[in-house]
């Protein structure tokens, strides 16, 4: 059994290297063609580890909560060193507007939805609204920022990459809060007071992002700024930084009772700006994004499996509209309206509206839950975050790249008033770096 194990990890790891390649300029992506693939592994007789099959996650809470906790580490990492744009209110207004609008009106929305169609108790109505809440920094990757290197004119920010991107770096930590809520109201925690609001859900993420930026700050001194060569990290141009990155901050931020996800993408945006323009960034995005695949690979082609092998058994259509109406019309309907008036612009707006990508948050954030205090109705959970996944790899898999470049073609990345996040000085110092500047 082993043996068959490593000859899957290495196909997956082929196929991962491989396949961005050969979906290049066609209207599908690497994780659709993956999770197609899983569903039709899935329809074959294939002998599973657990009695129910590949069907049960209930089986093994523990394995998929930690894989997807890994990729959601190494991703956030990777988004928080694509962040071109200078951190501050005005320069980050639109990632403002939907993670304090859109994010938590979607997800009472979404729990009102569960409440009132699939019966759910408000408990666990407001769980299923908060794992669908957080778009995924591993397939946003589809519509992410350009390459730290890349050519000015291919990688000059843009309000729809950099709002993506910022969002979905910062949204999977802010979800955890609302997930610690619905299980306290499930009846993890007898009483709700407000010292209890402020220490177990606020105070964490306060805490991840004081971690972070001082995460970011030491590890940014250590790759750029120390005076020794022998402990300059950025000359020796090694991409497995980029793992302590996504693991020191986590870890010392769950040590002090912090928000490791926030401290993670926060503790990357810091080392991104400690140094902007140097090489380096890209040796670690390059090695973040080959990891980044692999780990879509395996949970894509896991979940199809799981869809394929049984997981949707005994679903109704309800819940296939629950779904679809998260991911298709209540993400993008609000986000809309809460950047109604921002400086992104009507054709902006509707593409960051619209590219709201469910994934490996959703998986992790369910598994997370489950495995702490079972609620009754989780197949319904599973069901209906499955589907949100998959329906949101299969729209947004196909019109990502068309629509986004569409839109930039229509002038839609550009800022429509003054110089948002002083991109000008960024371009500046790409530009310098190019062969033939002064």
């Amino acid at each position: 059994m082993l043996t068959v194990l490593f000859g899957v990890a290495g196909l997956l790891a082929l196929a991962a290297a491989v396949l961005p390649k050969l979906v290049a300029e066609r209207p599908f992506s690497t994780p659709l063609v993956m999770l197609i693939a899983g569903v039709g592994l899935g329809l074959l007789p294939l002998p599973a580890p657990y009695g129910n099959g590949w069907a049960d996650p209930t089986a093994h809470l523990t394995s998929v909560e930690s894989f997807a906790q890994l990729g959601i580490l190494v991703s956030l990492a990777g988004a928080g060193l694509s962040v071109d744009r200078p951190f501050g209110l005005r320069r980050w207004a639109s990632a403002w507007r939907l993670l304090g609008i859109t994010m938590p009106v979607m997800i009472a929305v979404v729990a009102l939805l569960g409440w009132w169609w699939l019966a759910l108790t408000p408990a666990v109505a407001i769980l299923l609204g908060a794992v669908l809440a957080p778009t995924d920094p591993v397939l946003a990757g589809e519509v992410g920022v350009p390459s730290p290197d890349a050519h000015p004119e291919q990688a000059r920010d843009n309000e729809i990459r950099s709002t993506l991107t910022i969002e979905a770096g910062l949204n999977d930590g802010l979800t955890m809060p609302f997930v610690l809520l619905a299980l306290a109201l499930a009846g993890q925690r007898p009483e709700l007071d407000v010292r209890w609001v402020l220490v177990a859900l606020l105070l964490p993420v306060a805490i991840g992002v004081l971690v972070g930026l001082g995460a970011g700050r030491l590890l940014g001194w250590a790759m750029f700024r120390t005076s020794s060569s022998r402990f300059r990290l950025a000359d020796y141009a090694d991409g497995l930084v980029l793992v302590a990155l996504a693991f020191l901050p986590y870890a010392v931020a769950e040590l002090v009772h912090g928000n490791g996800f926030v401290a993670v993408f926060v503790a990357a945006v810091a080392v991104r700006t400690e140094e902007r323009s140097h090489d380096y960034h890209e040796v670690l995005h390059s090695f973040g994004r080959q990891l980044e695949r692999l780990f879509v690979a395996i949970a894509l082609l896991g979940l199809g499996l799981a869809l394929g092998d049984g997981l949707l058994r005994g679903f109704s259509v309800v819940e296939l509209l629950v779904a679809g109406v998260a991911v298709l019309v209540i993400r993008p309907v609000v986000g809309w309206l809460s950047l109604l008036g921002s400086s992104a612009g009507p054709h902006a707006s509707g593409a960051i509206a619209f590219f709201g990508v469910r994934g490996i948050g959703t998986i992790f954030y369910l598994a997370y839950a489950l495995d702490r205090f079972p609620v009754p109705g989780q197949d319904v959970l599973w069901r209906v975050g499955a589907l949100a996944v998959a329906l949101s790899v299969l729209v947004h898999g196909v019109l990502a790249e068309p629509a986004i470049r569409r839109i930039e073609a229509l002038g839609g990345h550009l800022p429509t008033s003054g110089d948002p996040g002083g991109l000008t000085e960024v371009r500046r110092d790409r530009a310098a770096r190019e062969p033939g500047a002064d």
